[in-house]
């Protein structure tokens, strides 16, 4: 099963310029890794909500047009396998101060972070610090040429 070609590619949101929060859109153990992500956020005082899963092509162009991202391109949003938090504060979202903590908890559940990249000793010219993902950047090329999707036994940080 590849669920970008099974899901994504049929739903009905698949050229949304909306966000889209919803975790269904998510591909399953991707899924299971922010739940375990949000929960162990929880267990340290931090409410984390989902602010972003599934993005289509058409609202990652918007973005870049409007100068909210850095990326023309879409990027692992597009095949379920990323998300974006925010912290809520005092009822509200936020994105302020350090998030080191998610850095930590997707690496214990299997993911990259966007503030590092999967390579904290590199240097980097973009940090996305509310971002994870289930898809090295290596692995990315194949990702978005449609020759490659993560098995179920796939392991990023490898």
């Amino acid at each position: 099963m590849n669920f970008f070609t099974d899901t994504l590619d049929n739903d009905a949101r698949f050229h949304t310029l909306d966000a889209v929060r919803d975790v269904a859109m998510l591909e399953p153990l991707t899924r299971a890794a922010v739940a375990a992500v949000i929960a162990d956020a929880a267990t340290q005082g931090i409410h984390l909500i989902v602010t972003e899963t599934y993005r289509s092509k058409e609202r990652q162009q918007q973005l870049f047009d409007t100068h909210a991202s850095q990326l023309k391109a879409v990027g692992v949003h597009h095949y379920g396998l990323a998300a974006d938090f925010a912290k809520v504060v005092n009822g509200q979202a936020s994105w302020d101060g350090d998030w080191a903590f998610l850095g930590v908890l997707a690496k214990k559940h299997g993911l990259i972070w966007g503030g590092d990249w999967g390579t904290p000793d590199a240097p980097h010219s973009f940090r996305d610090k509310d971002h994870i993902q289930r898809c090295a950047i290596h692995d990315q090329t194949g990702l978005f040429a449609g020759t490659w999707y993560p098995a179920d036994n796939y392991n990023p940080a490898l």
